[in-house]
């Protein structure tokens, strides 16, 4: 695992692209601001599905991520771990995506206290739908992407390759900004 996770970093590094058509490049999806969130339904860490029309009426912060229990994934799931209680007062619900299976989500959630759900997208169809799938030597992984969607279900703001420790505060600052643009 190591090793995979240096070759991935040396690739991001090297600037080496990903397949166009998984790249998030309108090919096969690339959802833009103002739109309506594309649907899907998929199971979360507690065998529960999930679904964008579930959090119709809330603020919905819907982020992917390459793969759990790798540094940067950590990082971003306990950074939103840690201000879900201020996100949740704000009305927004934080949901998590990546290509893992229930089981790691699972295990990943237990772990670090995950109080949100985590989404296993196993046949890639929801990181297609919004653009975010991408390869690098023959592995897919979603890349790290969070879509601020409003209680309408349209998609208010997209952060693409975010930082992980930043994202929070980011989507935050943003909710508040757009809730009062709104009144």
């Amino acid at each position: 695992m190591r090793r995979l996770l240096t070759l991935l970093a040396v690739i991001g590094l090297l600037g080496i692209p990903a397949i166009p058509a998984l790249a998030g490049t309108g090919v096969q999806g690339d959802p833009q601001v103002g739109q309506v969130t594309p649907a899907f339904r998929l199971l979360d860490q507690n065998g529960h599905w999930r679904s964008p029309a579930d959090y119709h009426g809330h603020w919905l912060v819907l982020y992917f991520y390459p793969k759990d229990f790798t540094p940067g994934c950590t990082t971003e799931v306990c950074t939103f771990r840690d201000e879900v209680i201020k996100l949740r007062q704000s009305g927004a619900d934080v949901v998590g995506v990546s290509l893992d299976n229930v089981k790691s989500h699972a295990e990943f959630a237990a772990k670090y206290h995950v109080p949100f759900p985590l989404l296993a997208d196993t046949n890639r169809h929801v990181a297609i739908s919004y653009g975010v799938l991408t390869s690098a030597i023959g592995l897919h992984f979603a890349k790290r992407t969070t879509f601020l969607i409003d209680p309408n279900g349209k998609i208010a703001k997209i952060y693409r390759d975010v930082d992980p420790k930043e994202n929070a505060a980011q989507v935050m600052a943003d909710l508040d900004t757009l809730k009062k643009a709104a009144t």
